[in-house]
């Protein structure tokens, strides 16, 4: 649209717009609780945006960084490419099989479903029809519940 302009120039100007800006930003319904009820090697956040403003968004609605953080810095290449997922299946140590993505977009259910991950979507800012992809559909991560998988075990069943 405006091919005078320095696209990379102007991408760092948003970025930087980005890193600071809070208002607006509050948590996904269900995301504190499903967070505090996982233990600390049991989820990890993959995003194709930049560490410095997924830490702000993440800090602004009061939900913790994780152990396991995959942003644009350590990938080379974005959702739909699996390499996020698939980094933090690594990083989480665990197979990509015993993964469960939760997505809000057509690209990262993509990203998840090529990684050899189940994926369930969250129709929070797209449609069930946009995110046919995926193995399930939530309408709020609240709809999501974790339970002791059996006797003994450490593992969490998903219900929902």
């Amino acid at each position: 649209m405006a091919p005078d302009l320095d696209a990379a120039a102007e991408a760092a100007v948003l970025d930087a717009m980005e890193e600071v800006e809070q208002r607006g930003l509050v948590p996904v319904p269900g995301a504190v609780a499903l967070v505090q009820r996982l233990g600390e090697r049991q989820w990890a956040v993959v995003t194709s945006g930049s560490r410095a403003v997924a830490t702000l968004r993440l800090r602004a609605v009061g939900l913790p960084s994780p152990s396991v953080f995959v942003t644009a810095e350590d990938v080379s290449a974005g959702k739909p490419d699996p390499q996020g997922y698939e980094l933090a299946a690594s990083r989480l140590g665990v197979a990509p099989d015993d993964c469960i993505v939760l997505e809000d977009s057509p690209p990262g259910v993509a990203a998840g479903k090529a990684a050899g991950m189940r994926v369930l979507a969250v129709l929070s800012s797209h449609s069930a029809l946009a995110l046919a992809a995926a193995d399930a559909h939530l309408s709020t991560l609240a709809d999501l519940q974790l339970r002791p998988a059996g006797a003994g075990s450490t593992a969490l069943a998903l219900e929902f």
